[in-house]
């Protein structure tokens, strides 16, 4: 994953090599391909025009550190604004009450009833959850088959009412059984569509002011990069949602989704889904996308670690 991105970004820092030092002069060439490196991973224009002047503001205000030099001094730079750009810490997500509701939300497509059995499974086995998976797209037979199918894979109840049309209805009632039969945690999996249309969008608005959930999830494909940003933005001014799930980062993904979904809808990316099996889910960490991202994990230590010796250094009188 972000394979090209990786590419064009340390080509970006080449620009830096056999210079002694940072100057204006090769701090705005490398940022010029750094920003169309950005660009062609479909991230966003306005938040790869921010990224790089932040970068420059950085770089040319950065006390030179004499055992490094400028190429390793940048990518440690752009690996802490990329980390900043993609949320800074990782977000944990709310199992405060004694019965959670959460809510999955997105396109028809985006994974969200595969992820929604694999998020059942990572809190059976992190949180010690006992799960009840809520069948709420009435338009698709194979919806609700196949969360029936993820069920019995990962032994979770699914509550579903193929005979029921209204899907408000289905997931309160939901709630009624899961407190009946206690479970502590309920997820709801609602309809996708292929495009955002009003009917979807005020269905989906509907279930959310009905039930209230403690979380609502956007899942969304990061393969479909910046259309995906577009997509969540929508969502977001409709449902104000929680947070986002990222899904397929195992493929040739370009990288817009993850390093600009943070910025323009302000909400953090939680989870990641990385491959096809029910245990393929990791929590979104920013600053190991980070470093995934540009490849070079061993130079951001080496820069950290002379760093802390640089900043030791100015200490001692």
């Amino acid at each position: 994953m972000f394979n090209n991105l990786t590419d064009k970004l340390n080509s970006a820092f080449q620009v830096l090599k056999g210079h002694g030092k940072i100057t204006e002069i090769n701090v705005a060439e490398t940022l010029k391909e750094v920003r169309r490196a950005l660009l062609e991973a479909d991230v966003n224009y306005k938040t790869a025009k921010e990224f790089t002047a932040n970068v420059k503001q950085k770089a040319l205000g950065q006390d030179v550190l004499t055992n490094l030099n400028p190429g390793q001094l940048m990518i440690k730079i752009v690996k802490d604004e990329l980390t900043s750009l993609m949320g800074g810490d990782s977000a944990g997500i709310n199992l405060s009450n004694t019965l959670t509701i959460i809510l999955m939300s997105g396109l028809q497509g985006s994974g969200k009833t595969t992820f929604s059995g694999k998020l059942s499974k990572y809190l059976i086995k992190k949180k010690s959850k006992n799960p009840l998976l809520v069948a709420c797209d009435v338009y698709r037979p194979a919806a609700i088959e196949q969360l029936k199918v993820i069920g019995e894979q990962i032994n979770v109840e699914v509550y579903s009412d193929e005979e029921e049309k209204n899907p408000v209805k289905i997931a309160k009632d939901s709630i009624k059984f899961a407190k009946k039969n206690g479970k502590n945690l309920v997820i709801i999996d609602t309809a996708g569509r292929l495009a955002i249309d009003e009917k979807m969008m005020n269905e989906i608005k509907q279930i959310h002011q009905a039930i209230t959930p403690n979380e609502t999830l956007f899942v969304v494909d990061s393969m479909t990069g910046q259309d995906a940003v577009n997509t969540a933005k929508t969502f977001n001014d409709i449902l104000n949602f929680d947070g986002v799930i990222l899904t397929k980062l195992d493929g040739d993904t370009r990288g817009g989704a993850a390093l600009s979904i943070k910025s323009v809808v302000n909400k953090p990316i939680k989870f990641i889904g990385t491959g096809e099996k029910m245990d393929a889910i990791d929590v979104f960490h920013p600053e190991r996308m980070a470093d995934r991202i540009l490849g070079m994990g061993d130079v951001v230590s080496l820069v950290e670690k002379a760093q802390d010796l640089y900043d030791e250094n100015k200490l001692v009188f």
